[in-house]
């Protein structure tokens, strides 16, 4: 967010905004949010916004009355026009996933997924690596780059399809000044030896990679949640390995996002965590860290 403005902290609503929308645990851990800062008036809610309908979607939203808005796929680019400011951190990856409105009106938008999966990693002990593997090259593999810039020393191998992404990937390692050079996605099991290993692709993408989980793995970073644990996942945990979740990284990023669209830090980590464990447990299936 523009460090500038002021949230429009008085305003009760805010909403999460993408297409399909109905899996989204934002107003989970949102709401628990408000009911542990004893902002019972707050709302927040979801809605099926696709790239066609975002742009009346926020026309017709009343500043008044909205402080802000978080944005999934395939929002995250699509609203860039929409708003008045762009932070430093969403311009530098093209990707906006938190709006806020301002006291005066004006739409800021952030990203807050890139310092959240910094957190998220933090809280892992994972606050320098000399090296490190990402797995895929989407949009969520240039935020990984853009949180490993801030981390990692040295050289980022990205294990990627075909040579288009390949380039974007080393396009987006020279605009966020980092090392990177990438390797066919046939040699993926060649990444597991990184010290940390940030998996950014599609749910069973990777599953084949459990049988190549080496003796003594690092720290991986599955940016899933659901279904959990992934094949990898649980291997890595089974050799000994330390592994962070998508929830994790959802967490951390809605943590930020709170405090933006409410002015009040910090935001209550351990209850949202604890709702969206809940909420993951009610679905059925193992939570993120335990066993399957």
């Amino acid at each position: 967010m523009d460090r500038t403005a002021r949230p429009h902290d008085g305003a009760p609503r805010a909403a999460v905004l993408g297409s399909p929308i109905a899996h989204s645990l934002s107003p989970v851990l949102h709401r628990a949010a408000y009911a542990a800062l004893g902002l019972s008036e707050r709302r927040y809610d979801r809605f099926e916004v696709d790239e066609v309908a975002l742009p009346g979607f926020v026309a017709g939203l009343d500043p008044a009355q909205w402080a802000g808005l978080s944005l999934t796929m395939p929002l995250k680019r699509a609203v860039i026009p929409l708003l008045d400011a762009v932070s430093d951190t969403a311009a530098s990856v093209e990707a906006v996933n938190t709006v806020v409105f301002g006291a005066d009106g004006r739409r800021h938008g952030d990203n807050t997924d890139i310092p959240g999966m910094v957190a998220a990693l933090a809280e892992h002990g994972v606050t320098s690596v000399p090296s490190a593997a990402v797995l895929g090259a989407g949009a969520t593999a240039s935020s990984a780059l853009a949180a490993l810039a801030r981390i990692c020393t040295g050289e980022v191998t990205a294990y990627v399809r075909g040579p288009a992404r390949a380039k974007e990937m080393i396009r987006w390692g020279e605009r966020l000044g980092v090392d990177v050079r990438t390797a066919d996605w046939s040699a993926a099991a060649d990444a597991l030896a990184a010290p940390l290993v940030i998996a950014t692709t599609p749910a069973g993408a990777a599953d084949h990679l459990a049988a190549a989980v080496p003796a003594a793995p690092g720290t991986l970073f599955d940016v899933l949640y659901e279904p959990w644990p992934t094949p990898l996942a649980a291997a890595w945990s089974a050799r000994g390995g330390q592994v962070a979740s998508g929830l994790d990284l959802l967490v951390h990023q809605a943590v930020l996002q709170v405090e933006q669209h409410t002015g009040r830090a910090p935001a209550p980590l351990a209850e949202m965590r604890a709702a969206g464990e809940a909420a993951l447990a009610a679905r059925g299936g193992p939570l993120p860290g335990q066993a399957s």
